[in-house]
């Protein structure tokens, strides 16, 4: 079971992913709402991994994966993307995240992804 922070801007979305996460086992330890608020949840709940949601108000994805990783360069980060962000998941992935799952999810590409990074 990992320990898991979910970052999107959308509630909705939040939720779903919660909801997903929750039912294959794992904890939710936090959620975030733009990428400032995920580094600092991030630094109050030390999660295994992370999922982050690219486009959010006040800092984006991949601002908020770079900061993260100068804290921690061992931290699983998932971005989660609508489709036609490809650019940015290129960034995110250099910036240091593992995968990215395009929204809408399903539960078995959040599993595979899962599998992958734990």
């Amino acid at each position: 079971m990992a320990k898991i922070l979910v970052t999107d801007d959308a509630a909705f979305m939040r939720m779903q992913l919660k909801d997903i996460l929750t039912k294959l086992g794992h904890e939710v330890v936090a959620e975030a709402a733009n990428g400032i608020e995920a580094i600092d949840k991030f630094k109050e709940t030390t999660p295994d991994l992370i999922t982050m949601d690219i486009t959010m108000p006040e800092m984006n994805g991949v601002e908020a994966v770079k900061e993260i990783k100068k804290l921690n360069t061992d931290v699983k980060i998932i971005m989660c993307s609508a489709m036609g962000q490809q650019g940015m998941v290129v960034d995110a992935i250099q910036a240091g995240a593992m995968d990215f799952i395009v929204k809408p999810f399903t539960e078995d590409r959040i599993k595979e992804a899962l599998d992958k990074a734990l």
